[in-house]
């Protein structure tokens, strides 16, 4: 894979991408496919892979570059430890795929199980963990409660008066500039073709069930597509008459320069956390300084998201701005003979909080005097898709036959990226699921079923 933005690609596109691997694009749109996923993330360049794996003929579109928005905006945990109930069994999945899938498609996706731990000072966190473990221990998942003394030792260096913590020793770390387009190169080996800078404007119908694919450069026929947009899924359903709750939470991240090795895998306290990177830098993210943007699809669901809202207030900031008129939220009207949203904006790019950055500075020095010398090398913002429950759609969309839904990860989708894609490609094709998909279906989001609350972080 070339390090290098093909030069068509670099139109619309942020100077300051996170550090990401990119791929070239094949040459020519495919007159028909098989199978069109729409989304070039984790979960829909991990969907076309195992489709290709399967023996099917899948087209992959991104309207910018693979794994350029959230998919490589992230920490880079692969995690077990605190998934709500639902998730799990996709986590324990996702995990296990992780671990095969260097030697099964020759591509290094940075994966290491190098075990993630969480500390606090705050009684309520640790009884939080403790019902969540006795949970997890029945699913064999590998996890322990942490005493004072241990949690020091785990975090040692560390100043914070830790009175506990959770220690999940399998959990891992991936990385997120090489994930998603080690997966979509391990498709095109497979067969699948990849088309980026190639926005998908909407579908075209025969019969009430889906025929076809328009994009910016001409139409794909087929019946069968997966929508693995991301934070602009409910953009694209809408243009269909198709409801889907979704809102987005800005996040802040920044990686540093190496420094001293004082933490080996992920590290997690309420004012920060730390992932060791491969190149002896460390991910740095602000659990506490996320941002929720005031949009007019905001409002439109407001009432769905209000309970999650109310739980999580704490740790969102709540602003106007922007992306009221401009980016996935927004209102937007367009034709498939017309320029689309899609277009206008190849990459979700929104500006890092800088004042953020600096206090959590301040917070990771006097924690760790070892990191005194910490300074950012770079900074960047995601925009994290989430539902009314925190748990994604993996989904036929029952309104129009032949699409299909992988979306609203929820801030999890990194993680649990290979399982989500491996059970939207079961869905697709009619495979017995990898796991369980009721919990993910669709229809509990737009049905009038009570929405439960999320479980865990």
């Amino acid at each position: 894979m070339s390090r290098a933005i093909p030069p068509s690609l670099v139109k619309d596109t942020p100077p300051m991408l996170p550090p990401l691997e990119t791929l070239p694009s094949d040459d020519r749109l495919p007159e028909r496919a098989e199978i069109v996923v729409i989304g070039g993330g984790i979960v829909g360049a991990s969907a076309a892979y195992y489709l290709a794996k399967k023996g099917h003929r899948v087209a992959l579109l991104e309207k910018g570059l693979v794994g350029a928005e959230q998919s490589s905006r992230n920490w880079g945990w692969c995690r077990q430890q605190n998934r709500d109930a639902r998730e799990l069994p996709l986590a324990q999945r996702s995990l296990a795929l992780w671990d095969g899938l260097r030697a099964e498609t020759g591509m290094d996706l940075g994966f290491r199980r190098s075990g993630l731990v969480y500390v606090t000072t705050d009684p309520a966190d640790l009884a939080q963990w403790e019902k969540w473990g006795e949970f997890a221990r029945q699913r064999q998942v590998d996890t322990r409660m942490l005493s004072a003394a241990e949690a020091r030792a785990l975090a040692a260096g560390s100043t914070g008066q830790w009175i506990g913590g959770v220690h999940s020793p399998t959990d891992g770390i991936a990385d997120p500039s090489r994930a998603a387009p080690a997966l979509a190169a391990a498709a095109r080996r497979l067969g699948a073709s990849i088309h980026q800078h190639c926005a998908a404007r909407g579908l075209e119908t025969t019969g009430g069930a889906v025929s076809g694919v328009v994009t910016e450069r001409g139409t794909i026929r087929t019946a069968t597509v997966l929508c693995a947009g991301g934070a602009w899924a409910s953009m694209f359903c809408r243009w269909h008459g198709i409801d889907f709750p979704q809102a987005g939470v800005r996040s802040t991240v920044f990686r540093t320069a190496p420094l001293p090795d004082v933490v080996k895998g992920g590290f997690y306290c309420s004012d920060f956390s730390l992932a060791r990177r491969l190149d002896g830098g460390y991910t740095v993210s602000m659990p506490a300084a996320g941002r929720l943007d005031v949009t007019p699809q905001g409002l439109r669901y407001a009432r769905a998201f209000w309970p999650a809202f109310r739980s999580r207030r704490k740790a969102l900031h709540v602003r106007l701005g922007g992306s009221f008129l401009r980016g996935p939220e927004a209102l937007a009207r367009w034709r498939l003979d017309q320029v689309s949203p899609f277009e206008r904006m190849r990459v979700l790019d929104p500006a890092p909080n800088l004042s953020a950055i600096e206090a959590t500075l301040a917070r990771v020095r006097a924690c760790y005097p070892e990191l005194a010398g910490i300074a950012v090398a770079q900074s960047w913002c995601g925009w994290i898709d989430t539902t009314p429950d925190m748990v994604p759609v993996i989904s036929p969309l029952d309104r129009l036959p032949g699409l299909h839904l992988a979306a609203g990860f929820s801030g999890h989708g990194f993680g649990i990226g290979p399982a989500a894609g491996q059970l939207a490609a079961d869905l697709i094709v009619g495979d017995p699921p990898a796991v369980d998909p009721y919990p993910f279906r669709h229809a509990r989001l737009v049905d009038g079923s009570p929405i439960t609350p999320p479980g865990a972080i």
